[in-house]
């Protein structure tokens, strides 16, 4: 009797040995993905927070929230997407990824928003590059007219837009401010 529960003892032990000593799973990432970049970050509920993508090719982003519920918004659009201008989102509990093509006008906008549900939530972002996706040199900065020349694409005139009109959304939410903390 005593045996057995040796022998039995001895079996737990090795198991356990076994699956300490094994690789960590690899959360099915497969091995052509590159890890470029992995951001932590807190956000309040009902807030956001940004960053900006300028990595070309497709861009694939893994958010887990450790804490609360974030989710992620994503645009080529704007540099500050929400629930109402987004071209790419994920807003599940837990685990969100979202697929950034490699035909997305470079720098792509990312918002994380904390659920209002939770006080504070708690995200990390891994940011993966897929180098099994080709890259056409041509394709990025120039484009074929109707009358079939190539020409140039006029991205600084659209960044100078988007800056403009960042410092207009920021004027007029400040002057927003001091108007409400005048009147209440």
């Amino acid at each position: 009797m005593m045996l057995g529960h040796t022998i039995l003892l001895v079996t737990l032990l090795l198991s356990q040995a076994r699956s300490f000593l094994s690789p960590p799973e690899d959360d099915g990432i497969p091995v052509e993905w590159v890890l470029l970049h992995v951001v932590q970050g807190h956000i309040g509920a009902g807030n956001y927070s940004y960053l900006r993508l300028n990595h070309d090719g497709r861009i694939i982003l893994h958010m887990q929230s450790l804490k609360g519920d974030a989710d992620l918004y994503v645009s080529d659009k704007t540099l500050h997407p929400n629930f109402d201008t987004y071209k790419l989102q994920s807003v599940t509990c837990g685990h969100d990824v979202v697929v950034v093509p490699g035909d997305f006008k470079r720098p792509v906008g990312i918002g994380i928003y904390g659920h209002p549900s939770y006080l504070e939530s708690e995200f990390e972002i891994r940011v993966f590059y897929d180098q099994t996706v080709p890259q056409d040199p041509f394709e990025k900065d120039s484009y074929t007219s109707e009358d079939g020349h190539n020409e140039k694409k006029s991205s600084q005139a659209a960044d100078d837009y988007q800056e403009e009109e960042s410092i207009f959304w920021t004027i007029l939410i400040g002057l927003l401010k001091i108007i409400l903390e005048i009147l209440f």
